[in-house]
């Protein structure tokens, strides 16, 4: 009979609002999932046996790949260079590389 709406009665609620992050922080966010769950299944099909080598060599090319568009930007003057947007971007390859982690491990 009742009815609840987070929506209908906070009409102006916003997710973005509501954490104080800004939105380009939460591109480079999923992007990081992306990028993390993409080197971790390739560390592991490189080499199955050593999991934990695997972690490491994706998440060092997780914060390779996120600081390396940083500094490219800062180099060339093409975009802006924002060291926050490496932080989310390596975030969300932690994000990334452990879901892919529990996947396999369950598997």
């Amino acid at each position: 009979m009742f009815r609840i709406s987070i929506t209908s009665n906070f009409p102006y609620l916003n997710f973005y609002e509501l954490i104080r992050i800004a939105p380009d922080k939460w591109k480079h966010f999923f992007v990081g999932i992306g990028m993390g769950a993409t080197l971790q299944i390739l560390a592991w099909y490189i080499m199955p046996q050593h999991l934990v080598a695997g972690i490491a060599i994706a998440f060092a090319f997780v914060i390779l790949i996120s600081y390396g568009f940083e500094l490219f930007s800062l180099i060339t003057k093409r975009g802006h260079y924002e060291i926050l947007d490496a932080v989310a971007g390596v975030i969300g390859g932690i994000i990334g590389i452990a879901a892919i982690v529990l996947f396999l491990s369950f598997n």
